[in-house]
C-alpha cells in the first residue's frame, strides 16, 4: 500500500542575491565565480521555467509506489498538490552558508542498491537492476547514501585532477557519516566534509563526504582532518568498502585518485561547485542529455 511521509524543505533566502552570504564570500575566488554563476541563471526551456531555480523552495512528500524490493517499486517526491517533483531537478542544492541538500536513496545498514532512474519521468527513486533481476551490495553500506541534486558529471568531461577520467553521467554521490538511520527519499540538510575520487571502471564517481546538520556531533566537524579526529577509521573504511565492493561479483576493486586519499572540504565544494554548472548546461540543453530525463 502505497504511504506518503512529509518533509519541509527551508528556505534561507526569498532572493537570487546570494553576495550577501558571507560564508560564500569567504570561499576561494573560483569557487564563489562558479556558485554566483550558477545561481544567477535564469533561463526556460519548452518544459519547465527555470527562473531563480536556485531557491524553488517546494514542500514535498514522499510516496512510495509498488512494494519495496520488486521491479515496480519507486519512490517519488510530490507537491501538498499531488503533482510530482524531481529529487534530481527541482530539489534545490544549495541552502547557504555552505550547507546543500542532500536526498537519501540507500538507508545505512541496508543492502538493496537504490537509485536515482535517471532515465524516468520525475526521476524516482528505484532498485538498480541487471538483467531484469533486483541488485543488492555483497554486504551491508555503513552510512547514508544519496545524491546532491543538481549536480551532473558530466561523461562527456575528462578530469585532468583525477588520470583523466570522464564523468559517470549521474548526480553526484554523497555518503552521509551520521548516527542516525534515515529513509529512502528523505531529505537532509549537509555540510560536506571532504571528497574521494573513485575511479569505477575508468568513470570518475565523486563520493562527497558529508554530515547531516542535526547529528550531534554535526558541530564538531567542519573538515577532512575533524572527521579523522571524532569519526577515527571511518574515511578509510568508506574508501576500503567502495574500493572492494564489487569483489565478491568478480570484478576488480575500484581505484581512487588524489593520492588514494580523501580531499578537504574545499576541494568537495569545488567539486559541487563544478558539477552544479555541468547539470546546468544539462537542463538548459547546451550539452546532449541522450536518455536522461529533464523532468
Amino acid at each position: 500500500m502505497a504511504a506518503m511521509r512529509a518533509i519541509a524543505i527551508a528556505s534561507n533566502s526569498t532572493s537570487c542575491l546570494v553576495t550577501r552570504n558571507p560564508v560564500l564570500l569567504k570561499q576561494k575566488p573560483f569557487i564563489q565565480s562558479l556558485f554566483l554563476k550558477n545561481l544567477k541563471v535564469a533561463y526556460s526551456s519548452s518544459k519547465r521555467s527555470y527562473a531563480c531555480r536556485a531557491i524553488y523552495n517546494p514542500e514535498v512528500q514522499v510516496k512510495e509506489e509498488g512494494q519495496l524490493e520488486t521491479l515496480d517499486y519507486r519512490v517519488f517526491l510530490v507537491e501538498k498538490s499531488g503533482k510530482k517533483v524531481s529529487p534530481w531537478h527541482d530539489i534545490p542544492l544549495q541552502l547557504g552558508d555552505g550547507m546543500f541538500n542532500f536526498i537519501v536513496e540507500i538507508p545505512k545498514e541496508s543492502s538493496a542498491k537504490m537509485e536515482v532512474a535517471t532515465d524516468e519521468a520525475y526521476t524516482p527513486i528505484k532498485q538498480d537492476t541487471k538483467k531484469g533481476k533486483l541488485r543488492y551490495y555483497p554486504y551491508n553500506i555503513h552510512w547514508n547514501y544519496g545524491l546532491l541534486p543538481q549536480t551532473w558529471e558530466d561523461p562527456s568531461f575528462s578530469n585532468s585532477e583525477v588520470e583523466g577520467a570522464f564523468g559517470d553521467n549521474d548526480p553526484v554521490d554523497v555518503v552521509e557519516i551520521g548516527e542516525s538511520r534515515r529513509k529512502i527519499g528523505e531529505i537532509l540538510k549537509i555540510k560536506p566534509l571532504a571528497a574521494l575520487a573513485m575511479i569505477d571502471e575508468g568513470e570518475l564517481d565523486w563520493k562527497i563526504i558529508a554530515i547531516s546538520l542535526d547529528d550531534p556531533k554535526a558541530s564538531l566537524v567542519n573538515d577532512v582532518n575533524d572527521v579523522e579526529k571524532h569519526f577515527p577509521g571511518t574515511l578509510t573504511a568508506i574508501r576500503d568498502w567502495f574500493r572492494d565492493y564489487k569483489i565478491p561479483d568478480g570484478k576488480p576493486a575500484n581505484k581512487f585518485g588524489l593520492g588514494n586519499t580523501a580531499a578537504n572540504r574545499d576541494y568537495a565544494l569545488k567539486v559541487i561547485a563544478e558539477t552544479n554548472e555541468s547539470w546546468n548546461k544539462l537542463v538548459k540543453r547546451s550539452i546532449p542529455s541522450g536518455e536522461l530525463s529533464l523532468v
